[in-house]
């Protein structure tokens, strides 16, 4: 994923998903946002915003992973719950 304006990596995925979006006003560090129908956003740090995204989920330790991401580009996998059983 890459950074953009340190405080969220994004990724754009060559097909659209679908969105229902909003404009949240304050983005909360931990949001996994979709910007559009087709970026996925995670947000690692808090900052109030006008933009319009679909709430997707969130990361439950934002700290732990603010402090993985940092400022460069990263690779993130996801995982369901269910599958670590």
């Amino acid at each position: 994923m890459n950074d953009h304006n340190r405080n969220e990596k994004f990724y754009n995925f060559s097909d659209a998903l679908p969105e229902d979006s909003e404009r949240p006003g304050e983005i909360r560090a931990g949001d996994i946002m979709l910007y559009g129908d087709n970026c996925l956003v995670l947000f690692y740090e808090s900052f109030s915003s006008t933009y319009r995204y679909t709430r997707m989920g969130y990361i439950e330790d934002a700290a732990r992973f603010a402090q993985a991401a940092g400022a460069g580009d990263v690779t993130v996998a996801f995982d369901l719950e269910e599958n670590r059983k």
